[in-house]
């Protein structure tokens, strides 16, 4: 089973590959948002609005305490918070990329939401505290998977949630379509607009050192988590993944 985590290239162990993952999010960050519209012809924010409707009915409760992880600069979050009710308690948005958070800190300026910085292995926070956490296209980077996900559980209170939001590779021939687009044809735009070809490069890498869903889903159930699902989007581009901590 895949139990590994991201593995930039010239990175030899997990420290090294949370750094590399740190400076490049940190690199790219001011043609981010740019780059993520125009690489998903603005579907990913369809992707936002649809997990964010999965839980609305922690978000509607005002005393839910919910995380966005690994929150970059913000687009998930402002999603989360659309259902949130004005007296609602603060979302905790955060984020290990300074240059990332930066910016989410300015988009989500006036809003109920308080910007954290903090590693996801690493969570500043108390054991069985959070109703619910989420993650949009962030936890495939984290240096170890399981260790994730253990410490989500953590945090989480006995029947509390988890949404994670990440990429695919779908088979038929709309999978390879898309794999060509995604291999070949996005890194070379990535790089043309933010000036940095490894990170773009490092994209469709990480998507396919990912595990498939059947081996993230065992995973999610290793590490304590019941009630695990696998939900495509778009043909299978992208998906959502939840579990419950019993």
């Amino acid at each position: 089973m895949a139990t590994h985590g991201a593995q930039p290239a010239g990175s030899t162990d997990a420290s090294s590959a949370a750094h590399a993952v740190r400076r490049m999010f940190d690199d790219i960050a001011p043609r981010y948002d740019l780059l993520n519209h125009v690489l998903s012809c603005k579907i990913d924010s369809l992707w936002w609005r649809r997990t964010a409707r999965t839980f609305q009915g922690i978000l509607s409760r005002p005393e839910a305490a919910v995380l966005d992880i690994c929150c970059g600069t913000g687009d998930m979050t402002l999603a989360l918070l659309r259902l949130r009710p004005q007296n609602g308690r603060p979302i905790l948005a955060a984020d290990f990329s300074h240059q990332m958070l930066t910016r989410g800190r300015a988009k989500l300026k006036d809003k109920n939401a308080i910007v954290v910085e903090a590693d996801a292995l690493h969570l500043p926070l108390p054991d069985h505290s959070l109703d619910l956490i989420t993650t949009a296209f962030g936890f495939r980077n984290l240096a170890n998977y399981r260790a994730g996900l253990e410490e989500f559980y953590r945090v989480l209170k006995p029947g509390g949630q988890i949404g994670i939001l990440d990429f695919s590779e779908p088979g038929g021939i709309s999978g390879k379509l898309y794999a060509f687009y995604f291999r070949r044809i996005l890194p070379r735009i990535g790089s043309l607009l933010s000036g940095n070809s490894a990170a773009y490069a490092y994209l469709p890498a990480s998507v396919h050192r990912f595990p498939p869903p059947e081996e993230m889903l065992a995973l999610m159930e290793s590490s304590g988590f019941s009630e695990v699902s696998w939900k495509p989007y778009s043909f299978g581009i992208a998906g959502l993944y939840r579990g419950m901590k019993p």
